[in-house]
């Protein structure tokens, strides 16, 4: 499977409390969080699956660690959001289908593997956990037929969490990234999703992972808990 994949890493990630780019950031396996991410992925989807990353702050130490992907740039990154940096991206990657996910989550190699069935049937999903709903997270609620309907970190009465790792299946992109070019710079993508949900009637299938790790390092504490997996 030749597979199209973007990595967002545009963000400054201040919150961790480091000078390089957080998905530069060392794992206890001595690893970065992207290269961890770039292994997952070569492993699932084969070394043909392409990589595209959507890089800003610091950008150059990004592309110095990894010479051999396409890159994208958001020189707007310390004024926008995760909504832009996708928008950019998907703007760059043709026709089919493709699978991203936030520069900064740790996750186990299986979560890609989970998802092959849903990308070779072309069908849209998020991941997410259901062990936990926290208020700083983003949260979704589905419909009747158990597609997404709200995912944002306002849901009330959410059945679980969003991890960060997604699929927008070719049909559903065009709409999608019309959403995106309307959301606000500061919303988050999954604007970009709710709105397509709401408008354009696409159906997203989330994809438990529950029983498998997935940690967003926003936090020192979060980088202490990704390298218990790894």
């Amino acid at each position: 499977m030749t597979l199209q994949t973007v990595i967002l890493a545009a963000g400054m990630g201040s919150r961790l409390g480091r000078s390089l780019p957080k998905p530069l950031t060392e794992l206890s396996d001595g690893r970065s969080i992207m290269r961890q991410q770039h292994d997952n992925i070569r492993a699932a989807f084969g070394g043909d699956a392409r990589i595209l990353t959507v890089v800003g702050y610091r950008a150059e130490t990004i592309v110095e660690a990894f010479p051999h992907v396409d890159y994208v740039y958001n020189d707007s990154y310390d004024q926008t959001n995760t909504s832009k940096s996708l928008l950019r991206a998907l703007n760059k990657t043709g026709k089919g289908g493709v699978l991203w996910m936030n520069g900064d989550v740790v996750f186990d190699p299986r979560v890609l593997g989970r998802a092959i069935d849903l990308i070779e049937r072309d069908q849209s999903f998020v991941t997410v956990n259901t062990d936990k709903v926290s208020d700083e997270e983003v949260k979704y609620t589905v419909n009747a037929e158990g597609f997404i309907t709200e995912l944002s970190k306002t849901v009330r009465g959410g059945i679980g969490e969003a991890v960060g790792i997604n699929y927008i299946s070719s049909s559903d992109k065009k709409a999608f990234i019309r959403q995106l070019s309307r959301v606000e710079d500061q919303d988050y993508f999954e604007r970009g999703l709710e709105l397509a949900i709401a408008e354009d009637g696409i159906r997203l299938q989330p994809l438990d992972i529950s029983d498998l790790y997935a940690v967003e390092v926003d936090f020192a504490e979060d980088l202490e808990r990704a390298n218990l997996f790894v």
